[in-house]
């Protein structure tokens, strides 16, 4: 198949973050909705805060975890219609490291593969087509981090943040014109995180990581076609094109607290820096007609800041960890460009988890997640009616080993 250009972002109605981010991409983070920078400790500390890698045991700490996500049907009911979108299913594989002491200086080494965001949305019905018949996302994050001490209570980490996408994009007008559009591609880009740790108690921890905005620069080929019949004068379309959409950058601020009873909450505010995304526009090369400008012309996003609010509870008994979340995420969609491909709604998400310490070298884990989108009214210029019954849910099991 003739690799073309992807709308990379712009996706799935039924996430696990507001938006198209994916915040969950380990055991713990599953089981406690994401609420997980100051207690976060084991392999995944190389991802959700690098800084906290200087707090764990003196060894190695490997991490491999597997994330099931299924996204329900959303049904709309409008002045076009009542239909419903595709149910959708995914796995996810995701893999962590932190090292050991290097030397005496303390400073740890980790590295992280994680997916974080994307997914997917289809349409069979004419009012939904011509923006989404098909969305699709795939991200790969390669997060290699290190670690230092700055002093018994403090500790400073930082990553690189290395994305690849793959999507697809399928759309067509309908009637009368019909235009359809086919569209592949991939990109390779960069960014970074920074992390800090600050323990004025042995029993608290508190907690800031910053995660920078990662433009997909995705260039490829597009496809345009016209049904013959209807333009039999008009040549398709086919050549490069490029569009740029940004995952986010977004700022975590966390509090955990460990009680004698070897219960552990932790409180975490997080601000997405959304507002990045303004338009959606596809660059067309070559000699323009009415396809490109079609499927050319700059959509406004228009996308908003949001907040999230986590909440997570750790209670370790024995061999066990026991974990459970709660999270309020907002939409960054504003009601005036809210689409088919993206029609997201502010969240409620609950999550709960539990890990067994097999030996001295191994460990096993299962957390699961339900994320509950509100039900969305929507009147704007291209939809009229309401979305309702948006659902995510997450199964993530794994397992660990310490060497």
């Amino acid at each position: 198949m003739k690799r073309s250009l992807v709308l990379s972002v712009a996706l799935s109605a039924a996430l696990s973050a507001a938006g198209y981010k994916i915040p969950e991409n380990s055991i713990n983070a599953t089981a406690l909705s994401a609420a997980y920078v100051a207690n976060v400790h084991g392999a995944d500390a190389a991802y959700y805060n690098p800084a906290a890698m200087v707090y764990n045991d003196d060894a190695n700490l490997l991490e491999v975890d597997a994330t099931y996500i299924g996204l329900s049907g959303i049904d709309f009911s409008g002045s076009t219609g009542n239909y419903s979108s595709k149910k959708e299913d995914f796995l996810v594989p995701t893999l962590h490291f932190s090292s050991k002491k290097l030397g005496d200086s303390g400073a740890r080494v980790g590295f992280s593969i994680v997916a974080p965001a994307g997914l997917s949305k289809r349409w069979d019905y004419p009012a939904a087509k011509a923006s989404a018949k098909e969305f699709t996302l795939k991200t790969i994050e390669v997060n290699p981090s290190f670690a230092v001490p700055i002093s018994d209570s403090v500790s400073f980490g930082a990553g690189l943040r290395i994305v690849r996408s793959d999507g697809v994009v399928k759309s067509d007008t309908g009637t009368p014109s019909y235009i359809s559009r086919n569209l592949e591609g991939d990109s390779i880009d960069i960014g970074y995180n920074i992390a800090l740790v600050y323990k004025p108690l042995k029993e608290l921890s508190l907690a800031a990581t910053y995660r920078s905005k990662v433009n997909l620069t995705v260039e490829g080929e597009a496809d345009l076609n016209y049904l013959p019949s209807i333009h039999p004068a008009h040549a398709a379309y086919s050549g490069s094109a490029s569009v740029a959409v940004p995952i986010p950058a977004a700022l975590n601020l966390a509090a955990a607290y460990t009680f004698d009873t070897g219960t552990t909450i932790e409180a975490v505010f997080e601000r997405t820096y959304w507002s990045a995304y303004k338009t959606l526009d596809f660059d067309y090369d070559g000699t323009m007609n009415a396809a490109t400008v079609a499927f050319g012309t700059p959509i406004a996003k228009n996308w908003e800041d949001t907040n999230t609010y986590r909440l997570g509870i750790t209670q370790k008994i024995d061999q066990w960890t026991a974990m459970a979340g709660l999270a309020y995420d907002q939409t960054p969609v504003p009601e005036a460009t809210l689409g088919y491909e993206l029609p997201d709604a502010d969240a409620l998400i609950v999550s709960l988890g539990g890990r067994y310490k097999m030996d001295e070298h191994w460990d096993i884990g299962l957390a699961g997640l339900i994320d509950m989108k509100k039900d969305r009214s929507v009147h704007n210029s291209s939809i009229n009616g309401e979305f309702t019954n948006a659902r995510a849910y997450l199964v993530t099991a794994g397992i660990g080993y310490r060497f």
